[in-house]
């Protein structure tokens, strides 16, 4: 048996990872599954899903960058690398960035160090290309506190891309209400905002696909979400 809640007890950080094609295009997506396998040299790996742009570019240029989101990285600065493609859009034209010593692209924006690594190994995971190599360069550029998945999920209230690695389709995520009680949110108004009015809590409308909140009482019909860009049928009401 495969108790897929056990998955939840596993810790990653958040990592945007970014590459250059020969054309000169940059991509870049988010991952939580970045990590140090050795140390004499130092290796590292990381895992992309195999329908990401920014895969087949790693895969062909044989490298790729690592930045570290700290914990002050915004949700936009997150739904424009992990929601969005680089094949529809240009994510570095507004993001802050700087080409490292490979001629790779470095997020500025909210991150405490990076890293580039060659490719050296490939390994085929079904859904997922792992890239395994060593480092090339490797820069600690803050004393910030680095983003934890569990802070992305349960602070900042966002959800699991599908084409994550860490991706559970079946079991609902777990967040953390301002009181710090876990419990799940469900779609729909919640059953006991009857017994609640007037009692000073607040609802708002909350993205099903990115986890970005709009603090309104209804959404537009024409509403987009600001961060993956899907309509109002897509939204939720929660209690904030």
């Amino acid at each position: 048996m495969i108790d897929k809640k056990a998955f939840h007890s596993l810790e990653y950080g958040l990592y945007i990872v970014t590459a250059c094609a020969a054309d000169g295009r940059k991509v870049g997506c988010v991952a939580n599954t970045f990590q140090q396998v050795a140390s004499e040299p130092p290796m590292v790996s990381v895992s992309l899903n195999k329908q990401n742009a920014t895969t087949k570019v790693v895969q062909d240029s044989g490298k790729f960058a690592v930045s570290v989101l700290s914990e002050a990285a915004t949700m936009e600065l997150i739904g424009r690398f992990g929601f969005k493609s680089s094949d529809d859009i240009d994510k570095f034209a507004d993001t802050m960035h700087e080409i490292g010593e490979e001629d790779l692209p470095l997020i500025v924006d909210s991150c405490v160090a990076h890293f580039v690594a060659q490719v050296r190994d490939i390994v085929d995971v079904r859904t997922h290309l792992m890239f395994i190599g060593p480092v090339l360069e490797a820069d600690a550029t803050s004393d910030a506190k680095p983003m934890s998945y569990s802070y992305y999920h349960q602070v900042l209230r966002g959800k699991t891309p599908p084409k994550a690695a860490s991706f559970v389709s079946d079991v609902a995520e777990p967040v953390v209400a301002p009181d710090g009680e876990v419990g799940v949110e469900v779609a729909g108004v919640p059953a006991e905002e009857a017994a609640n009015e007037g009692s000073g809590k607040r609802y708002g409308w909350r993205c099903k696909v990115c986890g970005y909140i709009e603090m309104v009482d209804e959404l537009p019909d024409d509403f987009k979400c600001p961060i993956c860009g899907v309509g109002k049928e897509m939204f939720e009401r929660v209690e904030i």
